[in-house]
């Protein structure tokens, strides 16, 4: 059945911005509405930007539906959020009743990266390889699975939960050790003790943000950046380890803010991974750096909102 430019609604619920755009079937964006996160006022607060947002979105898109990507464990078969790891007050919230109610329109919730990892599965860097495993790296680390175009889900609320792989048995994780916020408290660090260095002076007088310098530093050979680099790429084929030998993906995605560093990281890690795979495997799966970008969430939702089931 052909449908018009703007026949879905999805929307993208992180841990620091929240998106709603009009679009396709096939994940084509038509119109889109941007906000940030209002940490101090939780998931409430996020209720009453959702509700702005749609107000301005909705009257325009003749939309069949709504697809949504949270950031953190949902139960994707009620649109039940179990709880995100960035935001409170989004514990056992019924948020696919609670938009359907206000949409009037049928709701279908996931996992923001496993809708990203559909996106770039059904678009993307993925495209043409079975199965895909995609991981992300912004505020937080998450992960998904597509096997044969379809997301894989375990036992709700669990999914692919790559950040909370364990590096050590002192309780160190993905998220804790690479996500985007533990490589800003890395610099700042850096920064710290060393007010004269290439952080020192890029990262002077903020708090947050800080990782936004790295790709930077390691153009003009840093040794502070080098160092993150070195010890950011081994943990992360150190965990992509688990995942080969586990899953044996066709193809490793890499997306997120800190994918941005672009291929010397990429490179890094693909070199640094056969040290951790068996022999047999070795050198392991490509990995690609993401296509679809920072609509891959939205993206997501659209084909999900398009076939009205969770893939």
């Amino acid at each position: 059945m052909a449908h018009s430019a703007a026949n879905y609604i999805g929307i993208e619920i992180g841990g620091t911005k929240l998106q709603i755009v009009a679009g396709d079937s096939r994940g084509h964006i038509a119109r889109r509405w941007r906000a940030i996160v209002d940490l101090n006022r939780g998931g409430p607060g996020i209720c009453d930007q959702l509700l702005q947002g749609l107000g301005e979105i909705m009257p325009a898109a003749h939309a069949r539906g709504i697809g949504v990507g949270f950031g953190g464990p949902v139960d994707w078969k009620t649109g039940r959020i179990a709880v995100s790891h960035q935001v409170e007050g989004w514990e056992d919230f019924e948020l696919g009743k609670w938009l359907s109610e206000h949409a009037r329109l049928p709701v279908r919730i996931e996992n923001d990266s496993n809708l990203a990892a559909l996106a770039e599965a059904t678009r993307g860097a993925g495209a043409g390889f079975d199965p895909v495993f995609y991981f992300n790296m912004g505020s937080g680390v998450g992960g998904g699975i597509v096997i044969n175009g379809r997301v894989y889900h375990g036992a709700p609320p669990g999914e692919a939960e790559f950040g909370h792989v364990r590096l050590d048995r002192s309780g160190a994780t993905v998220e804790s050790r690479c996500s985007g916020w533990a490589i800003d408290r890395r610099i700042r660090a850096i920064a710290s003790a060393n007010p004269a260095s290439f952080f020192g002076r890029a990262a002077a007088g903020i708090n947050g943000g800080e990782a936004r310098h790295f790709a930077a530093a390691l153009a003009k050979d840093d040794p502070d950046a080098r160092q993150i680099l070195a010890e950011l790429s081994g943990d992360l084929a150190f965990a992509l380890s688990h995942v080969i030998h586990l899953l044996h993906p066709a193809v490793i995605v890499m997306g997120g803010g800190l994918s941005l560093v672009g291929e010397p990281l990429r490179k890094a890690i693909a070199d640094a991974l056969p040290t951790h795979v068996m022999e047999v495997f070795a050198p392991g799966p490509p990995l690609r750096l993401a296509e679809v970008g920072e609509d891959a969430v939205p993206v997501g939702a659209l084909l999900l909102a398009a076939t009205g089931e969770s893939c």
